[in-house]
């Protein structure tokens, strides 16, 4: 039988280093959780991790690794931020049953229906996204989970972040590549005509949200999602970074639909057809009502100076990446060139 541990709840997340997930591992180490970290154990973000942390070494994707790194461990809650798919949620589920009291997916707001017809979004608006595989796999994920608790009390709590970010992780299509083409005044290609409306989170302030649901039973077989109130159109998004540089950015409003067609491989291009183009308010009224903790503090208006600061101390990594460069260069150049077949080809242009 499984039994609360009275040094704090035991608290397995799989992954641990990324930008929200960090977030939540050192929250937890500071609130008293015992935390471990299971990862493929070749990535240098995990010594960054605070000291107290135990790191696990297993392949999240291989059967075989994973039980050979737990054993016969169990644990209050698992956090998973590495499930993508209805297969890996069916097997999680066969490897955590009777291991945990409770297991939180984290899946993504992207799986809300796109373009949004009712604001703002509650964990009751409607699950589709014809535009985006990503939010397809997702809501498969999450299909499979609530089948398992449905059929057999699987421990799940389903955990839906929208577009989270911290200090080391800019919130914009391009990332440091974006911060610094803004920095050197090149063009900025912003999608649509820039005024949608758009959610940001800092990771710091979703991890209030996550662990303050951790050991909770109420949680079990309930979906959140965790965003800020921090709600900027993207014009505003894409000033505020210009202004913690000490710059005004060089803006051009781009057709969604371009991205793709222009960088039809790269990450962003179906994001910003199938996510980012649509405006996204939440309803955080539930979260608040588990968490009552939960209250975001970190504006983005002041948080971009501190991202500004990393950028100055951290100058190896916050560089501009050639290839993304260079994307957002041929999007620049295929506006213009655009424009211009179009102002030459209009009823009494000359040519």
């Amino acid at each position: 039988m499984l039994t609360y541990d009275s040094a704090g709840l035991r608290v397995l997340y799989l992954g641990g280093t990324g930008t929200i997930s960090a977030s939540c591992v050192r929250l937890s180490i500071e609130t008293g959780l015992s935390v471990s970290v299971l990862n493929r154990g070749n990535n240098a973000a995990a010594r960054s991790l605070p000291a107290d942390v135990r790191l696990l070494t297993g392949d999240v994707t291989d059967d075989a690794s994973l039980e050979a790194a737990l054993g016969d461990e169990q644990f209050d809650a698992v956090v998973n931020f590495l499930s993508y798919d209805r297969d890996d949620a069916e097997r999680m589920v066969k490897l955590f049953t009777g291991r945990t009291r409770q297991y939180v997916h984290i899946s993504s707001a992207s799986v809300y229906g796109k373009p949004v017809l009712q604001t703002p979004v509650t964990e009751s608006t409607p699950t589709h996204n014809r535009f985006l595989e990503y939010a397809r796999a997702k809501i498969r994920a999450e299909q499979a989970l609530q089948d398992a608790y449905a059929s057999a009390g699987f421990p799940v709590t389903i955990v839906r972040p929208s577009h989270t970010y911290d200090d080391a992780n800019p919130p914009l299509p391009g990332g440091w590549t974006v911060v610094d083409r803004i920095a050197r005044g090149a063009e900025i290609p912003v999608h649509g005509d820039g005024t949608s409306l758009w959610t940001l989170t800092h990771a710091e302030d979703f991890a209030v949200g996550l662990v303050g649901l951790l050991g909770n039973p109420r949680a079990i077989g309930e979906t959140f999602h965790i965003t800020g109130d921090d709600v900027y159109t993207w014009d505003q998004i894409y000033t505020l970074i210009g202004e913690g540089l000490g710059v005004e950015p060089k803006l051009v409003h781009v057709a969604s639909e371009l991205f793709p067609v222009v960088a039809p491989d790269w990450f962003w291009s179906d994001l910003l057809v199938g996510d980012l183009a649509h405006s996204a308010v939440f309803d955080n009224s539930k979260i608040r009502r588990f968490v009552p903790g939960f209250a975001p503090k970190l504006t983005f208006h002041r948080a971009v100076h501190r991202m500004a600061q990393w950028r100055a101390e951290h100058p190896g990594s916050t560089g501009a990446d050639a290839t993304t460069d260079a994307v957002l260069d041929r999007v620049v150049e295929a506006y213009h060139a655009g424009r211009e077949a179009f102002v030459t080809r209009a009823p009494g242009s000359q040519g």
